[in-house]
């Protein structure tokens, strides 16, 4: 079955097509490793994941690359300008008294802690920006000799005068591209142009005391042995041409990134290796708390940790996100999660039941891949799950062998084995006792019976056949 994806690119679905045969090169853009990741930034890894896993599914090998960006990623690109404010990498070592390695070290494990939480693949590779300064500099070079970038006192800067479609992604306006995504300082006069972006700063005026800093063999009138660090933008693609080549088959990242990070990376790379840099280009939409941006000033900016801390599993948070399509903004409320909780823990109880594994229904297996290859659907993906559960025509073993094919995809988990357990008598007696109670109509007694079974540490859980029971 053929995968449809929708190219950012293109602004339309295309019949996806790998440069190689049964082999896909996916580059993932990661963190900056300064704080802590929100659920918004679990929501593109999980995606990631998703990709990875549904190509893993129809028969791909794929190699993932996600970067860890630790150093050159300035604070001003919150307020649409990569180029200005301090090194993120810097102010948090100065926030917390520490180094920025030792920061970095910090937060990746917390970031690689709640992904398996989450249960994402691990990627093939997971570069840090600090391990490839000489394959930037070697690009920032090469982009020197091509005539698209120059040399001011302050920093190395792309000329984006030089690129015909500069804002082939974004589709924007080029006097509309920096304006339309914040109100940063745009007025040095060091650049040619507002759009040109930095590749390489200088150790010189705000960045006089940078803490992460190289030699270079990059020419500047203020600074000794052109000691710097690399631009944000630079990174990726050097990392990305060092792992997958000069053309990648897809490029995964926010919507956040499309307007400047992407559309930078794509004028650079392809100046620099003379070739397209990517075919489909994937982006996430954001994700809502409460109808609203994610805020730390409000208390909403949540972390796989405030989830957990309420008693949630973290797969829960995995099904929850699998309900809406990775292009459609998600909207997340305690209320929602708690939904998500019991439709989750449903599904997971009837495959933890004792009931043999079966074979994998063609039918349904059929209507879940060509919902997951349309765009990676997969809240159609998990409608067929729920339709299969449902079915009269397809037996329990069936049905548990089918949803664990399925998981190969979707990630939650399921047991691989069925585990018996031992019943205790007294759990067997109560349980039969119920069945009499519900014969009768006592339904008060019923629930009472259920009540004191959850307390003795069990799950009784009705069945079309009667009912089953599972630990706690």
């Amino acid at each position: 079955m053929s995968l449809t994806i929708y190219n950012t690119i293109s602004k339309k679905k295309e019949t996806f097509t790998s440069l190689l045969p049964n082999k896909v090169k996916i580059y993932h853009c990661g963190p900056t490793v300064y704080w802590v990741q929100h659920i918004g930034n679990m929501r593109a890894v999980y995606f990631a994941d998703i990709v990875r896993r549904t190509l893993n599914y129809i028969g791909y090998e794929v190699i993932l690359v996600r970067n860890f960006t630790d150093v050159g990623h300035l604070t001003g690109d919150n307020i649409g300008d990569a180029d200005t404010g301090v090194d993120r990498m810097q102010k948090a070592a100065e926030r917390e008294q520490s180094t920025p390695e030792q920061i970095a070290q910090k937060y990746i494990d917390i970031y690689n802690t709640d992904i398996r939480l989450l249960n994402t693949l691990p990627p093939t590779f997971t570069p840090h920006a600090t391990e490839h300064i000489a394959d930037m500099i070697q690009m920032v070079e090469t982009l020197l000799d091509k005539g698209f970038a120059y040399v001011t006192p302050e920093a190395i800067y792309f000329d984006t005068s030089r690129v015909k479609d500069y804002t082939k992604l974004s589709h924007q306006k080029i006097d509309s591209q920096r304006n339309g995504s914040g109100h940063g300082d745009i007025t040095n006069t060091s650049k040619k142009n507002a759009t040109d972006f930095s590749l390489w700063f200088f150790a010189t005026g705000a960045h006089t005391n940078a803490l992460q800093i190289w030699k270079s063999p990059f020419v500047s009138p203020l600074v000794k042995d052109g000691i710097g660090f690399p631009g944000w933008h630079i990174e990726c693609s050097a990392m990305s041409r060092h792992f997958l080549g000069d053309t990648l088959d897809m490029h995964l990242g926010g919507i956040e990134h499309i307007p400047i990070h992407h559309t930078n990376e794509i004028a650079q790379s392809e100046s620099a290796n003379d070739t397209e840099y990517v075919k489909y280009w994937l982006h996430n939409e954001h994700l809502l708390v409460d109808g609203e941006k994610m805020s730390k000033s409000t208390g909403t900016s949540y972390t796989l940790d405030d989830i957990t801390a309420k008693g949630y599993d973290p797969l829960v948070l995995r099904y929850f996100f699998l309900q809406a399509h990775y292009r459609s903004k998600q909207n997340f409320t305690w209320e929602a999660l708690t939904a998500s909780s019991v439709a989750y823990k449903k599904i997971l109880l009837f495959m933890q039941s004792d009931t043999v594994f079966g074979t994998v229904s063609e039918e349904y297996k059929s209507k879940f891949t060509e919902a997951i290859c349309d765009d990676f659907n997969t809240a159609a993906a998990l409608a067929v799950v729920h339709e299969l559960l449902k079915s009269t025509q397809v037996s329990d073993s069936d049905k548990k062998a089918t949803i664990r094919d399925f998981d190969i995809v979707l990630g939650l988990g399921f047991p691989t084995v069925v585990t018996q357990i031992e019943i205790p008598a007294i759990v067997k007696d109560l349980a039969e006792k119920r069945v009499v109670a519900k014969s009768q109509k006592d339904w008060e007694l019923a629930d009472r019976i259920r009540a004191e079974i959850l307390e003795l540490g069990y799950i009784l859980t009705d069945t079309e056949k009667g009912y089953h029971i599972t630990l706690k």
